[in-house]
């Protein structure tokens, strides 16, 4: 539908798609966002700011003025997307082999806030992403990833909703000892190539600092010969 105030559609995120157990998945919410920001020439990285969790299964108003992409819940805006012109560093390449090493040192395993996360969660194969992203040196760490065939699309193609979510919780793991956690709050993100249904890359993500409340890191996602595929920088937020 388009309005005075631009091009509006609505959106239900699937309770599949959960961060915590009430709210969305922020880095799939992210990638949604961003997609329609890019289109399908992902020519630039997009900045998404969470300003509020994202309900599951409710009817949501996703609006686009000129190159900002919002989502709303009636009145209340809960999420913005604009392109930045901006370059993001990732963190080295690790191995898959090495990657997939790593996940044996998984915080989460020994205590997960969310362990329904779609993203790090100990879900079941083919139903999350089970992106369990384990210590390879100072602040950094990473995952082998697994690429459940059942996240394709009807064309066959991995979302970059699916990509920017697998980008998303490394970037606290960085971060958080067994039982911590922190709520999203930015992700900054730019998809170079295609994601594979499948396919094994390896995730990588480090701590970049910290600000009071706020934690800072960077991530990115490898092909096995080390080509990067999508990189992303966030900000959370931990609880008061």
């Amino acid at each position: 539908m388009t309005t005075a105030a631009g091009v509006q559609t609505a959106l239900t995120v699937p309770e599949r798609f959960r961060g915590p157990d009430t709210t969305a998945n922020g880095g799939w919410v992210a990638g949604t966002l961003a997609s329609v920001v890019a289109g399908s020439g992902r020519d630039s990285a997009v900045e998404v700011t969470l300003h509020r969790p994202v309900p599951l299964e409710t009817e949501l108003r996703l609006g686009q003025v000129a190159n900002t992409v919002t989502l709303s819940k009636g009145d209340e805006q809960l999420v913005e997307a604009i392109p930045v012109a901006e370059e993001i560093t990732p963190p080295p390449f690790v191995p898959f082999a090495d990657a997939a090493r790593a996940e044996a040192g998984f915080a989460g395993l020994q205590d997960h806030p969310f362990p329904g996360c779609f993203v790090c969660g100990v879900r079941a194969p083919g139903d999350g992403l089970r992106v369990f992203p384990g210590p390879v040196g100072d602040g950094v760490v990473a995952a082998g990833w697994r690429v459940p065939v059942a996240v394709a699309d009807e064309t066959g193609n991995v979302p970059d909703a699916i990509v920017w979510a697998a980008l998303d919780c490394p970037t606290g793991w960085a971060h958080f000892k067994p039982g911590e956690y922190a709520l999203l709050g930015r992700l900054t993100g730019r998809v170079y190539g295609r994601v594979l249904p499948g396919g094994t890359y390896s995730i990588v993500a480090r701590a970049t600092g910290r600000d009071g409340r706020k934690l800072y890191g960077e991530s990115a996602i490898y092909e096995t010969d080390g080509t990067l595929v999508a990189a992303a920088r966030a900000t959370w937020i931990t609880p008061r």
